[in-house]
């Protein structure tokens, strides 16, 4: 029997897989400015909290351990007690925004950036651009807010 070169009629063409819909409504270039956008963030917090963590050890170790400055005003005490704790309060804000950025990092990954958990709506973008780590929209964020 002849072997032919045109394909048979009963072979089907191959089909690509089909991407599947990004539950944002977000494009994948978009979604790219997103994620770059999240990890130049993150990166430039993770480097604040390194130095208010450092500054805050420091002045914790100076004030227990420095004992040439003896006789301490009292009025320096507090100064340095107030000082630490507001570096302690934007570290742990800090920290916070870092694991927020994380889970949209991860919602990039999954395909649901860039919708809301609650209402599952498509969160508007110019409210992704102001907080690139929102998870509701704006309707159900002052909901939960109580506006």
């Amino acid at each position: 029997m002849p072997v032919s070169s045109k394909p048979q009629k009963n072979s089907k063409p191959e089909k690509r897989p089909a991407e599947p819909p990004l539950k944002g409504g977000l494009g994948k270039a978009e979604l790219s400015e997103y994620k770059a956008l999240l990890t130049r963030r993150k990166k430039i917090l993770e480097g604040d909290v390194k130095g208010l963590e450092d500054e805050a050890c420091k002045k914790g170790a100076d004030a227990a351990g420095d004992l040439s400055t003896l006789p301490m005003h009292l009025a320096d005490i507090g100064t340095d007690s107030f000082e630490q704790e507001i570096s302690l309060g934007l570290m742990e804000n800090e920290s916070d925004e870092i694991h927020e950025i994380e889970e949209a990092l991860d919602r990039i990954k999954d395909g649901s950036f860039g919708m809301c958990e609650n209402c599952k709506k498509k969160v508007p973008k110019e409210r992704l651009k102001a907080i690139p780590y929102t998870r509701l929209c704006v309707n159900c964020k002052m909901k939960e807010e109580g506006v």
